[in-house]
């Protein structure tokens, strides 16, 4: 039985939220009672994709871009008039996979403006709010990589070990205003994009999981539960965390000496 918890007359936002790990918490958090604003950068598959939640509702939000986040939060206030949730979910990653010497700039601009500075200008905008209103939940999806680096990934790895690290920090300065900061680092989870790139080859997959003490990928439902726990009233005392929801890979070497 799906995990219940009680979010009526909450207000949340979800960026990333049309699809894969984005869309299963949005629609997780709807499904508990609250009232979830689904952002993306496309606005219509923003829109499509929360008509299948009950009094949610979609808009474009470039979180790389201040101005839109801006007026996305304004927005939010206006119709709802506070924001009990916020879930920092967006997020890219690069198919360059090189070493430092030779990464790419461009790439590297694209990675942290998204990956850090949006969740960064997400949270200013939010914390403004959630201080005024003395309660909030802000939730930033990063990556096992921010806390076990791998080769080859440069940018990502600096964005998501800055995500753990600002967590922590906005965790100590917005406490004592009632505000809970935490973070879910995500092992290889098995979404649209991860389907391709590693688990349609064996040997990939293999290489992969070889990582995993649980031997398998995890699904998007275990970080919508997650996120869901970290929203939950009963969960009032935790803040500065950072929950991995990897199958066990960052507890240790999967490997014999």
């Amino acid at each position: 039985m799906p995990m219940t918890v009680d979010l009526a007359g909450q207000v949340a936002l979800v960026t990333g939220a049309a699809r894969n790990i984005g869309r299963a918490i949005a629609e997780r958090l709807a499904a508990n009672g609250a009232t979830v604003v689904f952002a993306d950068r496309d606005a219509g598959e923003a829109a499509a994709t929360a008509a299948g939640s009950r009094g949610a509702v979609g808009i474009a939000m470039d979180v790389a871009d201040e101005a839109a986040v801006e007026h996305g939060i304004a927005d939010i206030q206006r119709r709802f008039g506070r924001l009990d949730i916020v879930v920092n979910n967006a997020g890219v990653n690069t198919a360059h996979r090189t070493t430092v010497d030779r990464f790419p700039r461009s790439e590297w601009d694209r990675i942290i403006a998204i990956d850090l500075t949006g969740l960064f200008l997400v949270s200013r905008a939010s914390a403004i709010l959630m201080r005024a209103q003395k309660r909030g939940r802000i939730i930033n999806i990063g990556s096992v990589l921010g806390i076990v680096p791998a080769r080859l990934q440069s940018a990502f790895v600096a964005a998501k070990g800055g995500v753990v690290s600002f967590t922590k920090a906005m965790a100590i300065e917005l406490g004592a205003d009632g505000v809970l900061v935490n973070a879910i680092t995500p092992g290889s989870i098995l979404t649209d994009g991860t389907a391709s790139l590693f688990y349609a080859d064996k040997e990939k997959a293999a290489r992969m999981l070889s990582h995993v003490p649980l031997g398998r990928p995890g699904a998007v439902d275990d970080i919508a539960n997650a996120a869901l726990f970290l929203s939950a009233p009963e969960s009032g005392y935790i803040t500065g965390q950072v929950l991995s929801v990897d199958g066990g890979w960052t507890a240790g070497y999967m490997r014999d000496f």
